[in-house]
C-alpha cells in the first residue's frame, strides 16, 4: 500500500484517526507512507505502527525548512516518508532526491516470511517539473538496480507527482520507450486494475483535492521490478482511503492498494 497523509495541512489531529481507520480496513502488509510529520515528541508512522501491531521506519529531506514555513510549527518539526511492516526491517536509509533535499527516498529491506522485500518509498517534486522528475526517477532506478534480487523483486511506492502517461513515467517504467536503466521494467500495478477504472489518486471529489487547481489524475503509484520470481506478481489492485471516516476525509489523495504472491 502507498499513501500520501498530506503533512500537517488540514486538521492533522482529527484526520489521524480517519487514517488508521482506513489502514485497519485495509491491513496491509507493507505500507510506504508520504508526507508524514514527526516533531520532538511524536511520531505519526511510530504512532500508526503502535496502533497496528507494525515495525516502522522513517526518513526525511535535510531541507526540513521548506516545510516548515508552510505551517505553524516549531524548529523540531519534521516532514519525510515512512514504511509499516508486519515483518521486522533489517535496513533503512533516507537519501536526499537530486536537486530538491527537501524531497526523499526511504530504501529498506523487509524480512518477510518468504524472503527478503526490497522497498523503496519516495515523493517526487512538484515545482521542478518532468525535467527534474525524470532525473529523481532517475536516481531511483538505479538504485532499485543494486537492491538484492535473490528472495522478491524489489518495490516502488510513492507519490511520484507525475500522470501514467508523463516522460518521466514512461522512461521509469521502462516498457513504451527505453528505461532508465537498460533491460529494467518497473510494472505499474495499476496496469492490472479493471479496464477503465482511471484510478485517480488526486480525485476532485475529495474535497481538499478540489481546493486546489489540478485535475483529477492518477498520481501516486505501486511498482514493481519485473523478474522471473513467482514472487511479487500482481494479482489485484484498488484505490482506498476515498471517502470521509466519522465525516473528516483522512488526506487529500487516495491510496494504492496492491495484491502481491508471496
Amino acid at each position: 500500500m502507498t499513501w500520501n497523509l498530506w503533512w500537517r495541512f488540514g486538521e492533522p489531529e482529527r484526520r489521524r484517526a480517519a487514517i488508521l481507520a482506513v489502514l485497519r480496513e485495509q491491513r496491509p502488509d507493507l505500507v510506504g507512507l508520504q508526507e508524514v510529520w514527526a516533531d520532538d515528541d511524536e511520531n505519526l508512522a511510530e504512532w500508526l505502527a503502535d496502533e497496528l501491531g507494525l515495525h516502522w521506519a522513517f526518513g526525511t529531506g535535510s531541507d526540513q525548512e521548506t516545510w516548515r514555513v508552510r505551517v505553524d510549527g516549531g524548529p523540531g518539526l519534521r516532514n519525510g516518508v515512512a514504511v509499516l511492516s508486519r515483518w521486522p526491517i533489517r535496513t533503512e536509509k533516507a537519501y536526499d532526491l537530486p536537486g530538491d533535499p527537501s524531497r526523499a527516498a526511504l530504501s529498506v529491506l523487509v524480512d518477510a516470511p518468504q524472503g527478503t522485500i526490497p522497498l523503496v518509498t519516495t515523493h517526487l517534486s512538484v515545482l521542478s517539473g518532468s525535467a527534474g522528475r525524470s532525473a529523481q526517477l532517475d536516481w531511483v532506478a538505479r538504485h532499485v538496480a543494486g537492491l538484492p534480487h535473490d528472495g522478491h523483486p524489489p518495490l516502488v511506492v510513492g507519490d511520484l507527482n507525475a500522470m501514467p502517461d508523463s516522460d518521466e513515467l514512461r522512461r521509469f517504467t521502462g516498457v513504451l520507450t527505453v528505461g532508465f536503466v537498460p533491460d529494467q521494467v518497473l510494472l505499474d500495478a495499476w496496469w492490472f486494475a479493471e479496464p477503465g477504472d482511471p484510478g485517480f489518486t488526486w480525485d476532485r471529489a475529495n474535497p481538499h483535492a478540489a481546493a486546489w487547481v489540478a485535475p483529477s489524475g492518477r498520481i501516486d503509484y505501486i511498482h514493481v521490478l519485473q523478474s522471473a520470481h513467482r514472487a511479487g506478481r500482481v494479482l489485484g489492485v484498488h484505490r482506498a482511503g476515498t471517502a470521509a471516516v466519522d465525516g473528516v476525509w483522512p488526506t487529500d489523495h487516495a491510496a494504492v492498494v496492491a495484491d502481491l504472491s508471496d
